[in-house]
């Protein structure tokens, strides 16, 4: 057992936990925070993804006690009082189905936003569709999670 410590969602949080342990199992199993999905245990799905120091990261194969003393952002974080304009433009475009691949596209989809507008490089449809080749929807044809991306674009 190691004792990791990190910042979960701007709260310091620590646990001890095998090594083995993979950070969605800590966050999912110890913390509590379930809206980091587990879809497929080899991160080709896409469900798991979180940011970590900012940027995002599939949490199903990265081991928690890898990330001491890092800050860690999951979709219960992602709001601050008010939906964040990625969850709300998923909300107004359709941009869900089943809702289960939901958390690992929309935090791709602020991660991707982020790093676009950093480098002064325009989000068109087709980066958008490059840039998710690594989420997996089973539900839709990606017309409206794509709309959706590029419409939090626009108000972030």
């Amino acid at each position: 057992m190691t004792k990791v410590n990190m910042n979960v969602n701007g709260k310091a949080v620590s646990g001890d936990v095998p090594d083995e342990t993979l950070l969605s199992q800590f966050l999912r199993e110890t913390l509590r925070l379930t809206g980091t999905h587990i879809g497929c245990d080899t991160s080709q799905c896409g469900a798991c993804v979180v940011h970590v120091n900012g940027q995002a990261v599939k949490s199903c194969s990265t081991l928690a006690v890898s990330l001491d003393g890092a800050d860690v952002m999951t979709i219960e974080g992602l709001a601050n009082g008010e939906l964040h304009p990625m969850q709300a433009a998923f909300n107004d475009n359709h941009g869900l189905q089943c809702g289960f691949c939901t958390p690992g596209m929309i935090m791709s989809g602020v991660d991707m936003v982020a790093r676009y507008k950093a480098e002064g490089k325009d989000l068109t449809s087709d980066a958008i569709r490059a840039e998710l080749e690594g989420n997996i929807c089973r539900c839709t044809g990606y017309h409206n999670i794509v709309k959706s991306i590029e419409d939090a674009a626009a108000k972030m």
